[in-house]
């Protein structure tokens, strides 16, 4: 094992959005324009001139917190706690091999409970880190009560909860988000098994057999790219491995494995072979996989203030590792309770991104994140239920827990936190970036606009019981900007471009420049409309761009053509 080498490729993820969903009132509207009701866009407002395209009747079928009290929705325990009584007020926390937990071992001063830590009260507790790598081992060492607090990535808890929401004694308080992998996990690929072994794209998956560790993020991680992608769970086949280290070694030795989802440092020896491709990596999709700790209800309910005080101390942890004497620090604790040297372990670090107390905010109680709790809870089972492996989703407010972060939120130095993990993208036009990237999936979602308009919001009278009713031109908008929101979301470090498109209706009747100009301005209603949804997505991670009628999405169907394309253009970023 090595230190990771730094990628220095660009990754392109083309996600197209394009056409209409038919003609779902088709022959039941008023023709564009009649009595003034639902006319197109003014000549003028176009800039002069005739109409960029012809009428056609064809129609397609901020930062706002959580505002109820989180005990309001947490089943309440009311059975006889269960788990292992705490000698000598020791708490026992589970976690894996992985660089997110350094805060947490910095601050215990390694694995044994040694360091006292405090309650708000100022009562004193230990801690004693119990490494369990198996996911599947520390569930069942959490519902067992042999440890009180478990470990998991967001994304995995989903699969527990078929038998822990069976006991409200061990249902996840999930309180703290400690990290985002940020280059840890990724996904490998052999150039052999790609259409174009230059440039390999998700979709070369299909057919194909991909290594990995079950019941893990990488499992999230594959699922998510493949559906993103246009690829379902049931075109590949999964050859499942104990652990992610295991699925990178099956990889190698196995060429008929076309691909491996693993963690660093694997993934990056992996792809330093030259037949050997690191198609996308969480330092590209950076807001995907969110480390967590949970503990048991019944502990919560019988120690609210070890739970409060665990928070203040990894919140504490996560400032000393700002320095580079606690990181060094930190490094050579890891290394003493994972079993791997120090330099490797310090290497490590740069796989995961603390997440301070800001961030935590963000993730746990602001509505508009498009990579919050929420969104990431409820995609997981989504994916999940793709693959069958989950019955009936569980409510992301019945293990969401953010009292203690409100709490603190009215004390520094948590009042003052800032968001700290933040992209800054380089000026960039479309041109240098699409010629400089590599597509690595394509996603087909549709948004619809009305001839001559670039509103989102188009209201169109339809005839329904013999009476004129306004509906939405497009009733899916909301649907597919929170699509886009959510990916360029989780992509954090990706540029994202807007391309906008007109029918050719019109064409060698109106000038090139109005074309142009009714297509930009679908690009900007799309950005700005994304970004008045999610207040956290940066303005500078969007390009726009107006192409026109150039690259029809089928010859022929105007309602098609007019549309907005999304291009996700992603550049892995230096540490």
């Amino acid at each position: 094992m090595s230190a990771k080498p730094k990628p220095a490729f660009f990754v392109v993820l083309v996600v197209v959005i394009v056409g209409l969903l038919g003609y779902a009132f088709r022959g039941s509207l008023f023709p564009e324009g009649k009595d003034g009701k639902i006319g197109y866009i003014d000549m003028k407002e176009l800039g002069g001139g005739d109409a960029v395209e012809a009428t056609d009747a064809s129609v397609p079928t901020t930062v706002k917190e959580y505002s109820y009290v989180a005990s309001e929705k947490l089943p309440e325990v009311t059975a006889t706690s269960d788990y292992d009584p705490l000698e000598a007020r020791t708490v026992k926390f589970a976690l894996n091999v992985w660089a997110g937990w350094a805060p947490i071992i910095l601050q215990n001063g390694g694995a044994a409970p040694g360091k006292l830590w405090k309650t708000p009260g100022g009562e004193d507790f230990k801690v004693e880190l119990v490494l369990i790598d198996d996911p599947v081992a520390m569930r069942d060492a959490y519902a067992g009560g042999k440890i009180h607090i478990g470990w998991a990535t967001l994304d995995m808890v989903p699969l527990f909860m078929e038998g822990l929401q069976k006991d409200s004694r061990i249902m996840p308080r999930i309180f703290q988000q400690v990290d985002w992998s940020n280059g840890g996990d990724g996904i490998v690929i052999r150039r052999s098994a790609a259409a174009n072994p230059a440039k390999p794209t998700i979709g070369d998956l299909r057919g194909k057999k991909i290594a990995l560790a079950q019941n893990s993020p990488s499992e999230y991680f594959v699922l998510n790219a493949l559906v993103n992608g246009g690829v379902q769970p049931s075109e590949v086949e999964f050859k499942y491995t104990q652990d992610a280290f295991q699925a990178a070694a099956a990889f190698n030795a196995d060429k008929s494995i076309a691909a491996c989802v693993s963690w660093a440092p694997d993934i990056y020896n992996l792809s330093e072979v030259a037949s050997n491709h690191l198609l996308v990596s969480t330092a590209t999709a950076n807001k995907l996989i969110a480390d967590v700790w949970f503990a048991r209800a019944d502990f919560a309910r019988d120690h609210p203030d070890i739970c409060e005080g665990l928070v203040r101390g990894i919140f504490e942890g996560i400032e000393s590792m700002k320095a580079e004497a606690g990181r060094k620090e930190a490094a050579d604790l890891m290394a003493t309770v994972y079993g791997i040297p120090a330099g490797e372990t310090f290497a490590m670090l740069g796989d995961a991104h603390s997440t301070n107390y800001a961030e935590n905010r963000e993730f746990f109680m602001n509505q508009n994140n498009p990579a919050n709790f929420q969104r990431t809870w409820e995609t997981a089972y989504l994916l999940y239920r793709k693959m069958g492996r989950v019955g009936t989703p569980v409510a992301f407010d019945k293990v969401m827990d953010f009292s203690i972060l409100q709490k603190l939120g009215d004390e520094e130095p948590y009042k003052s936190s800032r968001n700290e993990y933040q992209v800054r993208f380089a000026p960039q036009t479309v041109q240098t970036l699409e010629a400089e990237g590599s597509e690595i999936l394509t996603k087909v979602v549709t948004v619809h606009f009305f001839p001559n308009s670039w509103d989102l919001e188009k209201k169109i009278m339809k005839r329904e019981n013999g009476e004129d009713v306004e509906v939405d031109y497009d009733p899916n908008v909301g649907y597919v900007l929170e699509e886009i929101g959510q990916l360029a979301g989780q992509y954090g470090a990706a540029y994202i471009v807007i391309e906008g498109h007109t029918d050719d209706s019109r064409k060698g009747q109106v000038s090139a420049q109005l074309v142009k100009e009714l297509a930009g301005n679908r690009a900007n209603a799309v950005k700005e409309a994304l970004l008045r949804k999610f207040e956290t997505l940066d303005p500078d991670q969007f390009k726009v761009e107006g192409v026109g009628w150039d690259r029809p999405a089928e010859a022929g169907n105007h309602a098609k053509n007019r549309r907005v394309e999304i291009k996700v253009i992603a550049l892995e970023q230096p540490e």
